[in-house]
């Protein structure tokens, strides 16, 4: 069918001519969209502040050869203005927008479409820390993606843990054989902090004190960023000021 309707989060947009905007998305059913918003840079547009980044729409889209166009947004969830008020939850929700980008290159679901929509809400309603926020989405983003870290046996040859060493490269904990000499080891409290990130155990992320934070927050990042294969340009500006939302 050339028109299809989905729901999508707005991740980016860039100007085109003088009144048209390329509206990158992350759909629910259809994965990565490029489209045309035409006329939305004009006062006059009825859609142009539903498809700002951050913001969550029900769109009608018609299929084109190169990009789609879009036809029609109604706004399911308005989150952008609040996440940008306030700086933390905006850099926060860039490298959120970011890594859904570079993920969706391949593949896509419903399931990374709805974590994406359920930390840009937290991020918007101050429900926790924004980096907190930020490292549980990458931590099961990655998961979801086939690249859940290995935070019990080894990552390498899958010996029972306890394990201390944290090596990136080979997937998150490994035993002291597999481990190479002078790999980092991890306090146990923040590999349980890792531990309560992963499956949403925001009484335990709230509780952690800053020094593990600022530790889990080193390791997702180098971890997201190494299986990725690419940086995360929006990371570099994810401050680390902890907003009050305990």
């Amino acid at each position: 069918m050339p028109t299809y309707r989905d729901e999508a989060v707005i991740l980016r947009t860039h100007k085109l001519g003088e009144a048209d905007r390329i509206v990158t998305m992350l759909s629910r059913r259809n994965g990565k969209i490029r489209a045309v918003a035409k006329g939305v840079r004009r006062t006059s547009s009825k859609f142009g502040s539903r498809l700002e980044p951050f913001m969550v729409a029900d769109v009608q889209l018609y299929q084109g050869r190169s990009l789609d166009i879009v036809q029609q947004a109604e706004s399911l969830g308005a989150y952008g203005s609040e996440i940008a008020a306030h700086y933390e939850r905006f850099t926060s929700a860039s490298a959120m927008a970011e890594t859904a980008d570079r993920l969706s290159d391949a593949e896509a679901t419903p399931e990374q479409y709805l974590l994406l929509v359920g930390g840009l809400r937290a991020l918007s309603r101050g429900e926790h820390d924004a980096r907190s926020i930020l490292d549980s989405y990458l931590l099961r983003v990655m998961a979801l993606s086939g690249w859940a870290p290995a935070l019990e046996d080894c990552a390498r040859c899958a010996a029972p843990g306890p394990h201390r060493n944290f090596v990136v490269q080979l997937g998150g904990l490994v035993c002291g054989d597999c481990a190479a000499a002078g790999a980092p080891r991890v306090a146990e409290s923040t590999l349980a902090l890792l531990r309560a990130l992963i499956r949403g155990d925001w009484d335990a992320v709230d509780a952690a004190p800053a020094a593990d934070t600022a530790a889990a927050s080193g390791l997702v990042s180098a971890y997201t960023q190494f299986h990725l294969e690419r940086g995360i340009r929006s990371l570099a500006h994810v401050g680390s000021d902890r907003e009050g939302t305990r």
